[in-house]
Order: C-alpha cells, then sequence, then structure tokens
C-alpha cells in the first residue's frame, strides 16, 4: 500500500542548498515520475538559470541515470520530459523522501511517452503552490506533493489520487497544518466520469478495514485515520477546454454533492472545491478562484 511522506516535516522536505543539485533533481524526478527542464528549474532552483539544470541533466542522462522523451508539441521541439531508467530508479529507492513509495513505473521511452500529458499536468498543477508559498513565507517544497497515492476502498476496489499535498499555513507564531486530495481534470473524461469521483472518495471516508480472521465485525475506525489525523480536503483542478466548458463541469461537481447521499455526508464534514487551472496559474491559488462545491462564491483554497 502506498504510504504518503507525511511523517516529514516540511522544512525538513526542502531543498537544501547544501544538496548536491544533482541529487535533488533524481528524488524530484523518482517523486513526481516525471518534469521538464523548466518545472524542475520551478522546483529546486526558481532563482536559478535554465542552464544550471541543463547541465546537469545532461551529465544524469550520460551516465545512464535519467532519460528523456521529446514533448509532441512542434512549437516546443526542444523540450524535453525527463524520467529515471532503471538504473536512476534503484539509485533512489531509499532516499528519505521516498521511504514508503512504491517502485517507480516508468522505465522506458515508450512507457514515459505514454504517461506524459497527465504525469507533467500533475507536475504544473503542484508549481503554482510552490510559488505561492515562498511568496507567503509558508512551508510547501518539492517533497510535500507526492503523486498516485492508492487507498483501500473496500470490495477490493483502491482510490488513486492524483496527488496528496501537504502545506502549512505560517502566521506570526501560527502553524495551521493543511492537508489535500488533489484531482486533475484534463477534460479527457466525461463529465459525469469525473463526478463519480465525489464518490469513491466519500466511500474512502466511510470506509473501516476489519482484522483478518475475526467472524465478527470489530470497528477500527476509518481506515484513512492510519495516514491522516483528519481527512484532507479535495481539490479538483480543471483544464484543457474552454472556460465555459470547464464551469460546467465544476457544475456537474456540485449536482453530485447534493445528488448523492453519501457524497452529500462527505461534503457536510469535508471541504471540497475546485478551480481552472489557468486561473490558479494567473491569481495564484491563494487568489479567490476557487468554488465551494457546497456551493458560495469563489475564496482561496485555505478557506474553502
Amino acid at each position: 500500500m502506498t504510504r504518503p511522506t507525511s511523517d516529514v516535516p516540511a522544512a525538513e522536505q526542502a531543498p537544501s542548498p547544501c544538496e548536491p543539485l544533482r541529487l535533488q533533481v533524481l528524488t524530484a524526478l523518482a517523486l513526481h515520475r516525471m518534469a521538464t527542464t523548466g518545472q524542475l528549474r520551478q522546483m529546486l532552483r526558481p532563482d536559478g538559470s535554465r542552464q544550471l539544470l541543463s547541465r546537469v541533466l545532461n551529465k544524469l542522462r550520460s551516465t545512464g541515470l535519467i532519460d528523456h522523451t521529446p514533448l509532441q508539441d512542434p512549437d516546443r521541439s526542444r523540450t524535453h520530459a525527463w524520467y529515471l531508467t532503471p538504473e536512476g530508479a534503484r539509485l533512489t529507492r531509499d532516499l528519505p523522501a521516498l521511504r514508503g513509495r512504491p517502485p517507480y513505473p516508468i522505465t522506458s521511452t515508450t512507457a514515459a511517452s505514454l504517461k506524459t500529458p497527465h504525469t507533467l499536468t500533475v507536475t504544473r498543477c503542484h508549481l503554482p503552490f510552490a510559488a505561492d508559498a515562498r511568496r507567503l513565507g509558508h512551508e510547501h517544497g518539492p517533497w510535500d506533493w507526492t503523486p498516485e497515492v492508492s487507498h483501500p476502498i473496500g470490495e477490493g476496489d483502491r482510490l488513486v489520487a492524483d496527488a496528496v499535498m501537504h502545506y502549512t499555513v505560517v502566521s506570526d507564531n501560527h502553524r495551521r497544518k493543511l492537508r489535500a486530495f488533489v484531482e486533475v481534470d484534463r477534460t479527457t473524461m466525461s463529465s459525469e466520469r469525473l463526478a463519480t469521483k465525489l464518490i469513491d472518495y466519500a466511500r474512502l471516508f466511510h470506509y473501516e478495514a476489519q482484522p483478518i480472521g475475526r467472524r465478527r465485525p470489530l470497528s477500527t475506525g476509518p481506515a484513512w485515520l492510519r495516514w491522516y489525523p483528519v481527512y484532507p480536503r479535495l481539490l479538483f483542478i480543471l483544464t484543457g477546454a474552454s472556460p465555459t466548458r470547464l464551469k460546467a463541469r465544476i457544475s456537474d461537481l456540485q449536482a453530485m454533492v447534493t445528488q448523492h447521499p453519501l457524497v452529500a455526508t462527505l461534503a457536510r464534514e469535508v471541504q471540497l472545491g475546485a478551480a481552472i487551472l489557468e486561473d490558479i496559474e494567473k491569481h495564484g491559488p491563494s487568489g479567490s478562484v476557487w468554488t465551494p462545491l457546497t456551493g458560495g462564491e469563489l475564496r482561496p483554497w485555505t478557506d474553502l
């Protein structure tokens, strides 16, 4: 079972200038699965040059630890998506930031090309939160965003969140620790299928695992308490279509909240919100760009 890396404080997870950039790149690719040169620069050296990252990436590729696949966009023909080779994956398996993560799944150019659009979009969603944290003095770095986190939800089914985010709001002497499940929608599935993801999160909220071998049911509490002190809020980030179409998909998410009894129960206990990725990138996640799925005015994600 995938275990989020929530045991490591955010301050300890942030890249240190004392750590070799080479090691930071390997760790970032192992955790985030794939990233472009520009994304890695924003994650690891936002004030550094692209040439610095390029030199490190090319050196790692020459030693057989990473490889890349070209992006399909003809306007960005010189841009590549970087990923670990099997040797690079073996080298990073025991790094502290990756403790509890499953084996790295991308081991060839073919596999990388199939995963590129969604994986890079998930990484793209992370970057505005990191930039916001730096600007506001909050704590959220590259190791506070864990893609593809899996949890059982009963009957042999599993829920795989696109990402789990850990974020600490720092205000004077007050520290507010926030967690969020993140679902990224690129408009590649029907609006109805997107909305049914709310049902899976509601199932996780209610799911209680039973000890093996007991004849009588014994409640051990919700299974999610194994990983989280409180159930993470749920954020949907949408892109890949016109604003009108994306707003219609958000309306369908709101309809699911009102129409499905299990989801309605979830919504009474957990903050649920949705936003358009381009709005997040323009105004920041702390801007009033999030639609509460229970209704109401646009607001920051921290105020859902």
